[in-house]
């Protein structure tokens, strides 16, 4: 192997030891934050998405090969398409769970409400349980205790858009109509897609 050869394999590395770092420091501030819009963390939030992106172009160059990782408004024709100074902002969370136990699920449920009528066959009594540990946990918590409550955690994103003030109740109707790329400024996406990815580093 050529003396340049090597070297662009070490930069690899080198480029791949960069990101690792930023997800730790980003992880440490947003642990650490007790304010929405820390700007340490918004500056931890560009030092990943910066070395996200240098790992990706040397491994491109190098390799021929690229990452699942996708940075908002890294390409320009499905950048942020909002305003600059939105006058409010809209967070949408989806996770998905995969029921792994339905017998601890429906214990969980019943040490809420111990009168828990029983559903009409096993289908019923999975989803009246769902009914009430959701509606007595906040989700986050579920997420935490996740596997307690007999749920296996499944693929989670987060996004963070520009939207219109509204009125109470305004939108309540149709909740998630108003997901619109364009109006996107941030994401965040947990996947085991990802953690595979990371684990090959």
């Amino acid at each position: 192997m050529s003396d340049a050869a090597q070297l662009t394999i070490t930069e690899v590395r080198a480029a791949a030891e960069a990101v690792k770092t930023a997800i730790d420091r980003h992880l440490q501030a947003v642990s650490s934050s007790t304010e929405p819009g820390d700007p340490v963390v918004v500056h931890a939030y560009e030092e990943l998405a910066a070395a996200a992106i240098a790992y990706d172009q040397i491994l491109y160059e190098v390799y021929d090969e690229v990452t699942p990782f996708e940075i908002p408004g890294d390409d320009a024709g499905t950048g942020y398409q909002g305003p600059e100074h939105p006058e409010a902002i809209s967070v949408l969370i989806r996770r998905d769970y995969l029921i792994a136990d339905p017998k601890r699920l429906r214990a969980q449920a019943e040490r809420v409400d111990e009168s828990l009528p029983p559903g009409e066959g096993a289908e019923g009594e999975v989803t009246a349980a769902i009914g009430v540990l959701f509606g007595e946990y906040e989700p986050d918590e579920i997420a935490a205790r996740a596997e307690e409550f007999g749920l296996e955690e499944g693929d989670s994103t987060l996004w963070v858009s520009a939207a219109d003030p509204s009125d109470p109740g305004e939108w309540l109707p149709e909740p998630f109509d108003g997901a619109d790329p364009e109006l996107l400024i941030c994401r965040f996406d947990v996947s085991e897609v990802y953690d595979d990815e990371l684990d090959e580093l």
